[in-house]
């Protein structure tokens, strides 16, 4: 049994097929770790979302914020920029319902032993075990009879900072935030979202998420993707692993058991072009 962790997907179902080749899954006994964004970008997302619910218990994903962005644009929560997007396919699905219902019910940070599974990052004064604390409420707000509210209320990026005293939605929207959004932010956890990139792109102040020095998850390994630009990089704590299949990168895997890194190019039929 293999417990495989993998980067941002995005609809590249042909590079995601590949790579699991090459990895010799096999869903009856090995596992698969995903750091969300199953989709939107890449031109097979329907095929991704289905492949993935298909699997069972087999396949545990995070969400990401494309996914977060494909349940508002259902419920009408964001405006769906069309040109961008590779969404509809799944909007005109007969099992559009089916598909979005299950998206919904995924978690938002997974801990397990000492992994934490999490999209984007976790704030500073966060520990791995106050994360999953903190993504509970998150998951009951989007799986409890009100979501609709909830997925209405998600959109933006204020506050930017995390506080005890916070409440309502503007507590759930810093928390999907930090986890599903963040690369840069201060010594005290204050986010910085419009600037993308490479690390050395951060602005004055700000640091990446991860190399804070006194975040209180050092002690716990985190699997997280989201950051394109950032590339594949592995430390003793941190496994970040979109390796930016969807700009004509790589799709990557990490076998979590040895941390064997497994490696597919992306297809020239799903690459975009890189955005500088």
């Amino acid at each position: 049994m293999a417990t495989y962790a993998i980067g941002d997907i995005q609809g590249c179902y042909d590079s995601l097929q590949r790579l699991l080749g090459l990895c010799r899954f096999d869903p009856r006994s090995d596992r698969l770790w995903l750091v969300g964004d199953l989709v939107n970008r890449g031109p097979a997302s329907l095929e991704t979302l289905r492949y993935f619910r298909s699997l069972g218990p087999a396949a545990l994903t995070v969400l990401g914020n494309h996914d977060l962005y494909l349940l508002m644009v259902a419920e009408g929560g964001a405006k769906y920029r069309g040109k961008d997007d590779t969404l509809q396919e799944i909007l005109d699905a007969p099992d559009c319902g089916e598909l979005l219902d299950w998206l919904r019910r995924q978690p938002l940070c997974h801990v397990e032993g000492n992994y934490c599974l999490v999209h984007a990052g976790l704030l500073p004064q966060w520990t791995a075990v106050r994360a999953r604390e903190l993504a509970r409420e998150v998951e009951a707000a989007l799986q409890g009879p009100d979501y609709r509210e909830f997925i209405l209320n998600l959109w933006g990026s204020e506050p930017a900072a995390w506080s005890d005293d916070l409440a309502g939605w503007r507590r759930l929207r810093v928390i999907v935030n930090a986890m599903t959004r963040m690369r840069f932010c201060t010594r005290d956890g204050t986010m910085e979202f419009k600037v993308k990139g490479k690390v050395a792109n951060a602005p004055a102040g700000y640091l990446p998420w991860f190399e804070l020095p006194d975040r209180l998850s050092t002690d716990s390994v985190l699997v997280t993707g989201h950051w394109s630009a950032l590339g594949l990089k592995i430390t003793p704590n941190l496994l970040a692993l979109d390796s930016g299949c969807l700009w004509g990168g790589h799709l990557t895997a990490v076998r979590l058991e040895d941390r064997r890194v497994f490696q597919v190019e992306c297809s020239s039929e799903e690459a975009l072009p890189l955005k500088l």
